[in-house]
């Protein structure tokens, strides 16, 4: 398993990640750094821990959120899909009465119509 030392806060970890995932992990401890950079820039130095607690509920929150968001764009998504179906089967079935009358109108042509060839009864 490969190991990667990653700077948090001017302070080097080494950690182990799956093969491949090396530039993924380098990348996710520079962002939460970068977030911790954010911190000291508005509270100043107010400790390592106390830092290190607040960039990760800051982050965890994000996540929330991002969920929540997700969450109502599957829902919208889904209800639109949902209405899609619903108007396949309105337009489904308006071709299916139009179908119908097409019927009908074919067969009182054909009986105002003596000798006239008989449709097959579908609208084309």
């Amino acid at each position: 398993m490969p190991q990667v030392a990653v700077q948090i806060n001017g302070k080097t970890y080494r950690m182990a990640c799956d093969e491949g995932q090396e530039a993924h992990l380098l990348d996710l401890a520079q962002r939460f750094d970068k977030t911790i950079d954010g911190l000291k820039g508005s509270f100043g130095e107010i400790g390592d821990q106390r830092l290190t607690v607040m960039a990760g509920v800051m982050v965890t929150d994000e996540l929330v959120e991002a969920r929540h968001k997700i969450r109502g764009l599957e829902a919208e998504l889904a209800s639109i899909r949902a209405e899609g179906n619903g108007h396949q089967s309105r337009e489904t079935q308006l071709a299916n009465g139009l179908n119908k009358a097409a019927e009908r109108i074919e067969t009182m042509a054909a009986k105002l119509t003596p000798g006239a060839p008989k449709g097959n009864g579908r609208a084309k």
